[in-house]
């Protein structure tokens, strides 16, 4: 029998049936894991402690005066690295939208659940910020079990009030913050700086978000990743056995053991100390093979590289690897799927960037007036009336005019001064006028130019009505 023969009949499949923390009866299952340590442990912290420094400043963040990001959807209103989006740019959204879900399919199918053990912000606050004040407060994992269990003296209610404090603390500032990406800033420290009788609403936003988030990583925890987020459940249709995960290297580990002087040559390296799975903050047994409760923190790498360290082993018995990479000792990552994602993406990411550049920094719609068709201007002219609307998208005030460029022929603007504020909108009239020899039908097309100073903004096409020739 092969040690891959032997490992699959040892291999008790039913854990595929359920999830990892809820047991037999239904119960939920709270976990207590070991604190990791390690060098990817290490690189993780680096890495989250960046990101958590971008994540707070980031509504904080200006530029040339403006905000930096904002994601205000109840007024509209998107700013990304300090470029304005209005309603007007959904299709470039809903293209940049589509373009980031193309880009997670192949990183996914290529690196696995990578994004989510080194960048997710739940798997960040909970191991990089969250647990770390636990484990400081209520000590390892076997001390937070004891604690558990423990009655209710002195000590135990010490330490659940001050983690309590934290931990409500803490998803005060997340809220605040979170809330600053919707409304900015500047709306944020108005409302905490004001009484509560000015901003009712902003108040109770804060409240209700505070709240979401202490009960996420005070209680309901590592279930965001295994029961409400869709990404890991995507796994099943997104990974092959070319896609890199935290792996088990089955064929060096089994058949495991414990291993002692006089040690049966036939046993693999691992020596079933079960390290990894009391320090996999999700519950699981990696050695079983991907799951869907793994979000590849390397938790368990770093804690099997310990214990083959000191059983004078080579590391990598838990590495990141592939199904194919481990059978076959050669790592395979561009498949004939992974060509085709990326030949996806290249199209998208070459459309959003063509649509991105040209984009103009106004919007302007020019209209027919409703309930009029022309009216004659002396002997040879025609007029149309138009209502012209203009969004001006940038973050200064325009000052914008209009020429007529094909066919010849003079616009006269209804009013004086087309003056539009910044990040706003202006409406108003024009009066075309045509000479009857420019008119190819009942319908002429007609080309404006928008222009602010001597720069033309952007070129309208729309429709000229004259009489049956």
């Amino acid at each position: 029998m092969s040690q891959q023969e032997s490992f699959t009949l040892r291999t008790d499949k039913s854990f595929r049936d359920s999830l990892s923390s809820v047991d037999e009866a239904g119960n939920r299952i709270f976990f207590h894991p070991k604190k990791p340590k390690g060098r990817y442990y290490n690189w993780r912290k680096i890495l989250s402690y960046f990101l958590l420094f971008l994540l707070f400043t980031g509504p904080f963040m200006r530029l040339n005066g403006h905000p930096f990001m904002l994601f205000n959807i109840i007024e509209r209103k998107f700013i990304l690295f300090g470029v304005a989006f209005w309603p007007q740019d959904f299709k470039l959204l809903a293209l940049g939208f589509i373009t980031l879900v193309v880009f997670i399919v192949l990183f996914t199918a290529v690196f696995g659940r990578l994004f989510c053990g080194w960048v997710c912000p739940q798997t960040i606050f909970m191991e990089m910020l969250f647990r770390r004040i636990e484990y400081w407060i209520d000590g390892d994992w076997s001390e937070q079990k004891k604690l558990v269990s423990a009655p209710w003296n002195a000590d135990k209610i010490r330490k659940r009030s001050l983690k309590f404090i934290i931990f409500a603390a803490i998803s005060f500032l997340i809220a605040n913050t979170f809330l600053a990406y919707i409304i900015g800033s500047d709306a944020l420290i108005d409302i905490i700086t004001s009484p509560v009788s000015e901003h009712v609403g902003g108040f109770i936003s804060i409240i209700i978000f505070t709240t979401i988030f202490f009960f996420v990583y005070w209680s309901f925890r590592e279930q965001a990743c295994t029961i409400v987020c869709p990404y890991g459940r995507l796994q099943g249709v997104l990974l092959d056995k070319n896609s890199i995960n935290v792996a088990y290297d089955f064929l060096r580990g089994e058949p495991r053991g414990k291993h002692s002087r006089n040690r049966d040559e036939k046993l693999g390296d691992c020596i079933d100390c079960n390290q990894c799975v009391v320090v996999c903050p999700t519950g699981i047994d990696i050695r079983n093979g991907t799951q869907l409760e793994c979000v590849n923190c390397t938790a368990c790498i770093d804690a099997c590289d310990e214990v083959m360290d000191k059983v004078n082993k080579p590391r990598g018995l838990i590495r990141y690897a592939s199904y194919t990479g481990i059978v076959t000792k050669v790592r395979k990552i561009f498949t004939t799927r992974v060509k085709a994602y990326s030949v996806v993406l290249l199209v998208l990411v070459s459309l959003f960037t063509y649509f991105l550049t040209t984009r103009t920094e106004t919007q302007t719609s020019l209209l027919r007036a409703r309930g009029t068709l022309y009216t004659q201007v002396g002997e040879n002219q025609l007029r149309n009336v138009f209502m012209v609307k203009t969004i001006n998208k940038s973050f200064d005030q325009k000052e914008v005019s209009f020429r007529l460029k094909q066919p010849a022929g003079t616009i006269e603007q209804i009013g004086t001064g087309f003056v539009i504020p910044p990040q706003g909108y202006r409406e108003g009239g024009l009066f075309i006028t045509l000479d009857r020899n420019q008119l190819t039908g009942v319908k002429t097309n007609i080309i404006v130019e928008v222009v602010h100073g001597d720069e033309v903004l952007e070129t309208i096409r729309t429709s000229f009505y004259g009489p049956a020739q």
